[in-house]
């Protein structure tokens, strides 16, 4: 039998950790080897907006010595990532560089929510224990040192997602600034989380009562994972764990940090994640938390796995990235009626395309995004809709979509009602696509306008759609009674640019005696 080994590493706000795994079978995946080092890049990033050269070089030994590691066990494969401390430091190419020059080791940057949809893969490991849990009315509640993700769950569907800058690092330097005595810390993390999360719980939670929290975090959850989980259950009620956390306020630090088994420094941090929890249970009036001890390294591996086909695992991820596109639909009060005829008449021609535009699985999903989005901006706009939908969705995280990945599906959102840029003149703007990048956006335009013509009146009038592709035609028969003139002169209108793109040109056939 093959063993696949694999080395997963985190350069977080604190500290920096990397887990090896080894892969013997399918869905069998081992950690073998866990390594954690302080290195606390968060207090000059948040503070300064700069990583030092004291941290830097502090880094790069780390990472010299996590290299010796993966060398002594032989590692196949490995991915190293930073988050916020990382991602928000403005020498970051600088950084980037050197530690590679200096180390071997590319660390890469997740974006935000990357880094959550990661830690979400994560706790998705624990099986039927985060199945049965999700089925419930839950929130995950994924605090970094940055910030903090709050998802919203009900009947196992992903209802929403928000990330609030109340990370415990950056919360630590406000009170440092603050010169906060012991006493006053309770008070103080009180006042400063209550403004944004007043402000999420009327925009977001609205009468929403949350049964269960999950918790993700690399402070408290280590600590409540020994203390809490028992008998084989692994959920505590917020009574019992506002009273653990009562026990520790009332503790020097000295003795929190022998009763919890962690570095004297790291105890602040974990009191700000426990008065976090608290304090979001009280909001959202949760009975129960479960702190299920995953990390992002878990995450890291899992995605691993299931990009070389070593794991597959049973939740729908690609469903809670929909569920979440849909929700923000709803919130701009797009039509769902609508965006499903386009969904299904955009994924009916991608279908048919394949061996046209070359594109997988990844690319049909952004589509499908871009049409159950693609009338968001009308909610702030009805003429400049393009526009007005391009800033939407680059103001709203997408769990499970990269920065770039959620430009691509603002462009096309965008480009299907504005005039299409061209490469050049896409980059003498705002853009960061790549070429790469900018042809997927192309190419989906041309299918989404494409769609877009054939429900222009916003009636629905196809009862269904076939779509077969004949040497450079692309037949499209419609099933339908109804008066499609209209229809017919924007396809038309919107045939020119698909054949462009595509050296395809499109022809739409009718079919009444059905």
């Amino acid at each position: 039998m093959s063993v696949r080994t694999f080395a997963a590493i985190d350069v977080g706000s604190f500290e920096l950790s990397m887990k090896i795994f080894e892969f013997t079978a399918k869905n069998s995946m081992r950690e073998i080897d866990c390594i954690r080092q302080r290195l606390d890049l968060g207090s000059d990033t948040y503070a300064n907006g700069k990583i030092s050269k004291e941290k830097l070089d502090e880094l790069c030994r780390a990472l010299r010595e996590f290299s010796g590691i993966m060398r002594a066990y032989k590692v196949d494969a490995y991915k190293a990532y930073g988050t916020s401390a990382v991602r928000e430091t403005e020498n970051f190419t600088i950084v980037q560089d050197q530690v590679e020059q200096r180390t071997g080791i590319k660390v890469e940057i997740l974006s935000n929510s990357e880094q959550r949809f990661l830690n979400y893969k994560a706790i998705a490991l624990k099986g039927e224990i985060f199945r049965r849990i999700i089925e419930e009315k839950t929130a995950i509640v994924d605090i970094g040192g940055g910030s903090i993700q709050l998802s919203l769950f009900d009947n196992d569907t992903l209802v929403s997602t928000q990330n609030l800058r109340l990370g415990v690092l950056r919360l630590q330097e406000h009170l440092n600034h603050l010169n906060a005595k012991r006493a006053q810390v309770a008070n103080l993390i009180d006042e400063m989380a209550s403004a944004q999360l007043s402000t999420y719980k009327k925009l977001y939670l609205k009468d929403r009562v949350i049964q269960n929290i999950i918790i993700v975090d690399d402070y408290i959850s280590p600590w409540a994972v020994k203390k809490l989980g028992r008998d084989g259950q692994p959920m505590t009620d917020t009574k019992e764990f506002e009273g653990l956390l009562e026990t520790l306020k009332n503790k020097s630090s000295s003795e929190i940090s022998i009763a919890m088994d962690i570095p004297e420094e790291k105890v602040p941090l974990v009191l700000i994640s426990a008065l976090l929890t608290k304090r979001i249970a009280e909001l959202m009036g949760a009975e129960k938390i479960w702190a299920p001890g995953v990390t992002l390294c878990d995450g890291i591996a899992y995605e691993y796995a299931e990009k070389m086909k070593l794991f597959k695992g049973e939740h729908d991820f690609e469903k809670d990235i929909t569920a979440c596109a849909v929700n923000i639909s709803k919130r701009y009060q797009g039509s769902r009626k609508r965006a499903e005829t386009l969904e299904k008449i955009t994924t009916t021609i991608y279908d048919s395309m394949k061996r046209v535009h070359g594109l997988g699985r990844r690319e049909r999903l952004y589509l499908q995004i871009a049409a159950i989005l693609h009338d968001c901006g009308k909610y702030i706009s009805m003429v400049n809709i393009g526009e007005t939908s391009y800033n939407i969705i680059m103001s709203t995280e997408i769990i499970g979509l990269s920065h770039l990945e959620r430009e691509i599906v603002a462009n096309v959102v965008r480009f299907n009602h504005s005039p299409f840029l061209y490469y050049g003149q896409i980059q003498a703007g705002r853009s960061t696509l790549d070429k790469e990048s900018y042809l997927i956006v192309a190419k989906l335009t041309a299918i989404l306008r494409l769609a877009n013509s054939l429900d222009r009146s916003h009636k629905q009038k196809l009862g269904s759609i076939k779509a077969s592709l004949r040497e450079n035609q692309l037949i499209l028969t419609v099933d339908t009674l109804e008066d499609i003139t209209l229809e017919k002169g924007f396809f038309e209108w919107r045939a020119d640019f698909f054949q462009e793109v595509f050296s395809v040109t499109p022809v739409l056939k009718q079919r009444k005696n059905f």
